[in-house]
């Protein structure tokens, strides 16, 4: 076949690429470029996914292999679709995640999109995640590695894309696919993993936001509506987290309960507090178009999150035991054994 392979410079495309072509398929690699070009903390991001020395590596790969080798703007797409709904999310009180919006929105649409316009048979990708021939159509499926499972970021996806979608670490192990960078004598053979959101510098996220919102100082309050501190700007706090506000004029610890932007308010409670057996979603998708009501399932509310038994009818998920910090704007995925049934994003 035809496969396009879109390479981050790291360690899991440059294997899947050499594999395919390996196995003798005419084999393609495509960066992203999607970072923006008068960012001054490129220099800060500098070997983080998407990165100029990302491009750098996986050119070096595409080389070594003996593929040909292609960068696309995707700029201003990247901008739109996933930096400026993740800067609203933050202000509206939410807490997004990026590389859910990446998938869902460029990779697996504008890229495969344009990908399949230019005639390619596949797009593969790094990704640890399994297609598998069901009796209805491809059914997407979880990494064989629970530690690199990659499956919660890409529940969007559908039988049509997934028809198209090559994914060839999703049986492996991360251990296996150094070993096969270092057969295939890789020069990112050792590089270190890039896990970090790309347009963000490693463990800045706070001062990200700070720089990048508009941040007002407010009031805390707990669960009966006293005040009890005050905080930085809601977009520096998610639903969940363990409050280190310094301000608080109780002893700890605290855990912010609710964030409501309009009102510039957090309220904070114990970590009981937190315990909920009901999650609204929005944006519900199934990757079956056929699929019944009510969806006996596993459900995942954070990535890598230990599921949850659940039962989901009209929006909403219903717990059978109760999940602490289930946070507005992440994922929540559904699943049967391994199978990814679908998901939305948690909205209360």
């Amino acid at each position: 076949m035809r496969i396009a392979v879109a390479m981050s410079g790291g360690v899991d495309s440059s294997v899947a690429a050499a594999l395919l072509q390996a196995q003798g398929h005419d084999v393609v690699g495509i960066t992203l470029q999607q970072w923006p070009r008068d960012d001054m903390e490129e220099s800060a991001r500098h070997g983080g996914c998407c990165s100029l020395s990302a491009v750098e590596d996986a050119r070096r790969v595409a080389s070594l292999i003996g593929i040909p080798y292609y960068c696309w703007n995707l700029e201003r797409e990247f901008g739109e679709r996933v930096i400026e709904p993740f800067h609203r999310a933050y202000l509206e009180g939410r807490t997004p995640n990026p590389c859910v919006s990446c998938n869902a929105f460029v990779r697996f649409d504008l890229m495969l999109s344009r990908v399949m316009e230019l005639g390619f048979d596949r797009l593969a990708t790094g990704h640890y995640a399994r297609v598998v021939a069901g009796r209805s159509g491809p059914e997407l499926h979880e990494g064989v590695d629970p530690a690199k499972d990659q499956s919660y970021m890409l529940y969007d996806l559908d039988r049509e894309r997934l028809a198209r979608i090559v994914f060839p670490l999703g049986g492996m192990t991360k251990t296996e696919v150094r070993e096969h960078a270092r057969e295939f004598a890789l020069p990112v053979a050792a590089k270190a993993e890039s896990q970090e959101i790309c347009f963000i510098p490693r463990g800045e996220t706070s001062r990200y936001l700070a720089e990048k919102l508009p941040m007002r100082a407010g009031a805390v309050v707990d669960t009966q509506g006293r005040e009890v501190g005050s905080h930085r700007g809601t977009a520096m706090y998610t639903v969940g987290q363990r409050a280190g506000f310094g301000s608080l004029r109780e002893a700890g610890p605290w855990y912010v309960m609710r964030i409501d932007a309009p009102a510039n308010l957090l309220v904070v409670g114990r970590r009981e507090d937190l315990a909920t057996h009901e999650v609204a979603l929005s944006d519900v998708s199934f990757i079956d178009p056929g699929t019944v009501e009510p969806v006996r399932c596993d459900v995942r509310l954070r990535y890598h999150a230990r599921p949850v038994r659940a039962e989901y009818v009209a929006g909403s998920l219903r717990l059978e035991e109760p999940f602490y910090g289930a946070a507005p704007g992440q994922a929540a995925v559904m699943y049967e054994g391994t199978k990814v049934l679908g998901g939305g994003t948690i909205a209360a």
